[in-house]
Parts: structure tokens; sequence; C-alpha cells
């Protein structure tokens, strides 16, 4: 494809996808500014949720910016921040009641880690391998699913403990959870102490590390030994809730009640806003004064979420979502049975995942999707392919993008 000129005045740390210089957005499409339309499935790293520029999200944020922009928190109350914790309240798990909002997937990791230290007494973190929490100091040691977003950054914060997470890939599942199961009882036994860990934090499904399902039995025994050891269960959902999975949150799936469960990308459908969710009598531990932010439970980022929140808990939403996947995930298994250098497939909503035999063959297939078929795509993982459309993604443009991804095989076997 033909490279745009450069951004003189613009950092070059972010890693670029494609040089697509886009202008505007609708549904599961993008234009750019050279009129070219483009299949997006990525969904902004699965964060439009309701599509681009979903008409009632764009219809409640004009709405709210006429009435206030930045009303900040500790001065007053504007009048959606109760609605909103109201709202997420219904739909959390049981327990969840109490909410505090910020901006991204890492400030919100960052407050549950806290919070956690505040409510147990205790200094340590678990998390496991794999799992990506975010950018910040803290977030990046919590983070084991590629070096590239801790190396040069040292020293990392201490307290944090990394346990396996079991490989759904495998043909003896069972296996893998007894073997992950194992290396969490070893760290409580050899590394950090009960009485000095605060808390697991995890992804149900393993996200930047491979979109790799966590198998039911590793969370619900996982909650088990949470409840054994006094420690709290912090559920990540920054990518897996707010329907990606086919239901609003992932940890809906396995029958475990977390703790404290941690909200991003999805909540409002592009416009930054995250929030924790946790148990009143946790949130009563944490001394006020004690965490906050600036622009912390932004009005207009309440009106979008509201108006995303409207969007996912119509009838027949989620049904889609469950549709979509599994015609995305049969297509996907019908490749498979064609060429030998896929893998494995798998997916759960659209939270949907290829595996290939090499690095090369991956991102050759991630290149010709966009400059033959103008399909935009992006990997988990240096073998694996994610697919994260927008939950409004209709059969149309599933059946375009397996075309696409079809001519990749061909051309790239």
């Amino acid at each position: 494809m033909t490279q745009l000129p450069p951004t003189p005045n613009l950092s070059n740390v972010w890693f670029k996808v494609t040089d697509l210089d886009v202008a505007t957005g609708q549904g599961s499409w993008i234009t750019t500014t050279s009129g070219k339309h483009y299949l997006d499935f990525t969904g902004g790293i699965a964060v439009t949720a309701t599509g681009h520029c979903h008409p009632k999200v764009v219809a409640a944020i004009a709405r709210q910016a006429e009435r206030f922009i930045h009303a900040q928190a500790n001065v007053y109350t504007h009048d959606l921040l109760q609605p909103l914790a109201q709202r997420l309240a219904v739909l959390s798990p049981p327990g969840i009641d109490t909410f505090f909002f910020a901006n991204s997937g890492a400030e919100i990791i960052e407050a549950s880690v806290k919070l956690a230290k505040q409510a147990t007494g205790r200094p340590n973190i678990i998390v496991f391998q794999g799992g990506f929490h975010g950018r910040t100091h803290q977030a990046m040691a919590m983070t084991t699913s590629k070096t590239v977003y801790r190396a040069g950054h040292a020293p990392l914060p201490s307290g944090i403990f990394v346990a396996p997470f079991p490989d759904g890939r495998a043909t003896d599942i069972e296996s893998e959870v007894d073997r992950a199961l194992a290396g969490f009882d070893q760290l409580l036994t050899t590394a950090t102490a009960p009485g000095e860990t605060a808390a697991l934090v995890i992804e149900p499904v393993i996200g930047e590390g491979g979109y790799i399902p966590a198998p039911p039995r590793f969370l619900q025994e996982l909650s088990l030994r949470c409840k054994q050891h006094d420690l709290l269960f912090i559920c990540d959902e920054i990518q897996t809730g707010f329907g990606r999975t086919g239901k609003v949150f992932a940890i809906d799936h396995f029958g475990v009640e977390p703790d404290i469960i941690c909200m991003a990308k999805g909540i409002a459908s592009g416009f930054p806003l995250s929030a924790l969710g946790t148990r009143r009598e946790l949130d009563d531990l944490w001394p006020t004064g004690s965490h906050g932010g600036t622009y912390g439970g932004n009005p207009i980022g309440c009106a979008a979420a509201l108006a995303t929140i409207e969007v996912l808990t119509e009838d027949g939403f989620l049904d889609n979502v469950h549709a979509r996947g599994d015609q995305l995930l049969a297509g996907l298994n019908a490749l498979k049975a064609k060429y030998s250098f896929i893998t494995h497939t798998r997916g759960i909503g659209l939270m949907v995942a290829i595996d290939f035999d090499t690095d090369q063959r991956t991102n050759d297939v991630v290149r010709h999707c966009l400059e033959h078929s103008n399909l935009i795509t992006m990997t988990a993982g240096a073998r694996t392919l994610r697919f994260m459309p927008p939950l409004t993604v209709t059969h149309e443009d599933i059946r375009l993008a397996l075309a696409a991804l079809a001519i990749a095989m061909a051309d790239v076997q």
C-alpha cells in the first residue's frame, strides 16, 4: 500500500497496524481521507461495541456536550453518575453494587490494586502468564504477554507474582488445568504467603496473549482458593466486557462471582471511560481521598456509556453477537480443514482467533487482507490473528471478511 507522508509533530511511540488516514466511520466500516472504504475487524481494539458512530451514542454525546463537558467529581456531582452506576449494578455479577470511574483500563487496574491493598492490608498481587493489564508502571509489572510492553522501563513495582494460565488449545485440557492450579498453589507456599497476598487479577479470556478462554474449572477452583485464603478475586474485563463474549461480562459464562471487576474499552463505544465495580463493604475500606482523578466520571463519557448500555441490552442484541461469532468461527474452521498451516481456531462470542504455524505467515495474512481486500485485522501474539469487530457486525460483513481470508490463505500457502 502507499505510505502516507510522515507526521513530524506526532510521537513515533505508537505501534501502527496500518498507515490509513481515516475521515469517518460507520458501523463496521471506516472511510479514509482518500475516499476508500475498509471493513474494520479490530473495532478500535475491541472498543467500538456499538460500531463506529452509533446514532444513539452520537446523539447522547451531542446532548450532553450542550449541558456540561467537565463536571469534576471532587467538586460537584453531575446527574449521570448515579444513573450509570445504577445501570452497571444491574448488569454486573451478583454482589457488585458500587462503582468508581476513571478514563482508561490501566487506570482501573491501578485502582483495583490500590483498593485490594487498602482493604486487605496485604502487599502482594498474583497475575497469570500471558496476561495484559496496561502500560503504566504497576500495570506493566502485571503484564506478561510481550516483553516489548516492559522492556526498558525497569525497575517495575515489586510484589507481583506470576502464576501459570492453562493453554486452552491443549489436547488434554483437564491436565492443563491441574498443572496451572498446582503452579498457583506452589506460589502460595514458596513465594507469596496467603497472609501477604491481597488479590489475584485475571482475564477470563486472555487478550493480548492470544485470545485464550480460561477453562471454567480453572476459574471456579481459583475462586474457591480465594475464599479459602481470604484473597480478593479481581476480574479484568477490560477487553472481554460489554457483550464481547456474548454475555455482558465474560465471567458470567463461568459461574464465578468476583470481588472487583475492571471495566473499560466497550463501556462507552469509544469515548474514554472506565469503571471499577466492587461490593459496598469493600469500597468502605477505601479511605476517602486516597484515590481519585481529574476526569473520572466525565459527563460526556457517562452519557456515551448509558447510550451504549441501552443498545447492548436491546432485545436480540447479544443473540446477534452469538450468531455472528458462530458464523465467523464456522468459516474459520472450514479454512482450517483446508489448510494445514492453520493450527487452531477458537472463539467465544465475537472474541475469535486463529493460529498459524509461523510468525511470518500470520503477518502475511494480515497484510494481504489489508492490501488486497480492504479488511483491517491485527494479531494477538506472534502467531495468532484475532477478530474483534464491532458487536453490530452484520452477516454480510462476516461473509466479506471470510471471503478476504480465503483469498489470503490461498495466496500465502
